[in-house]
């Protein structure tokens, strides 16, 4: 694959279509966290029939697995679709976090659809897939950060049947406003087993549990538009089908917590397409701009050191499209992407589009300063793409990893 087909071409200009009518029109409340992201998101759903599809296909899933038939092929939200890919693109380059709230969304029905038993699969998801109910997904914690496994210090404890969680998260896309939880914890089977080796299970929590405490949403850089905030688990009592699976046995996985990497896979190849999004649109507005920004009597794009700036977005814009591309193709195959190629994908991506954001913001000199400006929100937008799914310090380790681990 080389080049977008012509039904993704179609679809990319529908969905420009919609942005440009529902989307950008709101842009101010949207990046100051006055409106959160979601009823446009569900309209967004609707207008394009997400919901009805998604709906259909999660019903032929549920009823092939209830019977042991085949399962069918799911909707939407793999690396082998091109129409999600260009959903994350097109969006990210107005408003990067109505699609980072969307994302965390479609994490939290991944994660349910691999490790759920058939009635929990039945009990969250019909809701979760329509976007009726918002998705949150809670890994990462105030100490532990980029060592999300290693240093979660949450904890759930028997207590009979049941467990009681303990502790808190931080950072959580959609927590303010989540109405399905799935939380990471380690168990605590009193033991004195060293808390970095202790088993990783996975829990489904509902928004109104007693204990559980919904932060407000962060005041942030920029993402504005993606709420961000703190889960605290007071003594939360979780009953046994809560626990993904319904069962502590995570098999060869000893610790648990493959089912939190293969999120992690997702979610890094997704960055790369968020990192091309904010690329196209900020070569978009600063050919526009130095066509009609005029200096000396030229036009500010017959200077050669513009010139370089807008050769080199080019240069990015391709490069990142590329990885896309290949991902595609990757996905359309059934090849799985590792954990490494995808931190190289996050890594590549995310900087190429900081530098070109930043290049934007310098080519409109004191105008790419103005919030008036979108280049202004695209630099801080892009900033995030460093840090979210994991650093870029740690993605260099995971590529690393990878190639000293091959033969």
């Amino acid at each position: 694959m080389y080049e977008w087909s012509e039904e993704d071409l179609m679809i990319r200009d529908a969905l420009r279509g919609f942005i440009d009518k529902e989307v950008r029109p709101h842009l101010d409340e949207l990046e100051t966290g006055v409106l959160p992201p979601y009823d446009i998101a569900r309209k967004l759903y609707t207008t394009f029939g997400v919901d009805q599809m998604a709906r259909e296909g999660l019903e032929k899933e549920l009823e092939s697995e209830a019977t042991g038939a085949a399962k069918p092929a799911t909707v939407s939200g793999g690396m082998g679709d091109s129409t999600f890919m260009l959903l994350n693109t097109e969006l990210a380059g107005v408003s990067l976090g109505i699609i980072a709230s969307l994302g965390v969304c479609q994490l939290t029905i991944g994660t349910i659809r691999s490790k759920g038993t058939l009635a929990q699969k039945k009990r969250w998801l019909p809701e979760l897939v329509t976007l009726e109910k918002v998705g949150s997904w809670a890994i990462t914690e105030p100490d532990s950060g980029s060592d999300a496994l290693g240093g979660m210090k949450t904890t759930v404890k028997r207590d009979g049947e049941d467990y009681i969680l303990k502790g808190n998260k931080t950072f959580i896309t959609n927590g303010p406003y989540a109405d399905t939880i799935v939380v990471f914890a380690k168990l605590d089977e009193g033991d004195g087993t060293p808390i970095r080796d202790r088993k990783v299970l996975t829990f489904v929590l509902d928004k109104g549990m007693e204990g559980l405490t919904q932060g407000k949403a962060f005041k942030k850089m920029g993402m504005m538009s993606s709420p961000t905030g703190e889960l605290f688990f007071d003594n939360v009592r979780v009953s046994k089908d809560r626990l993904l699976g319904e069962t502590e046995d995570t098999g060869a996985d000893k610790r648990g917590g493959e089912g939190a990497k293969a999120g992690f896979t997702t979610e890094r190849v997704g960055i790369a397409a968020l990192s091309l999004g904010i690329i196209n649109e900020c070569l978009r507005l600063s050919v526009d701009y130095a066509r009609n920004r005029t200096l000396w009597g030229k036009n500010i794009g017959q200077f050669q050191l513009i010139q370089l700036k807008l050769a080199e977005m080019e240069i990015a814009r391709i490069n990142v499209q590329n990885m896309i591309f290949s991902a595609l193709e990757r996905g359309k195959d059934g090849k799985a992407i590792s954990l490494s190629e995808a931190s190289a994908m996050k890594l590549y991506s995310s900087k190429a589009a900081t530098d070109v954001a930043m290049e934007a913001v310098q080519l409109f000199g004191g105008n790419g300063y103005m919030a008036e400006y979108r280049v202004e929100q695209l630099a801080r937008d892009a900033k995030s793409l460093m840090i979210y799914a994991g650093s870029n310090e740690i993605q260099v380790t995971h590529v690393a990893k990878g190639l000293l681990a091959a033969k």
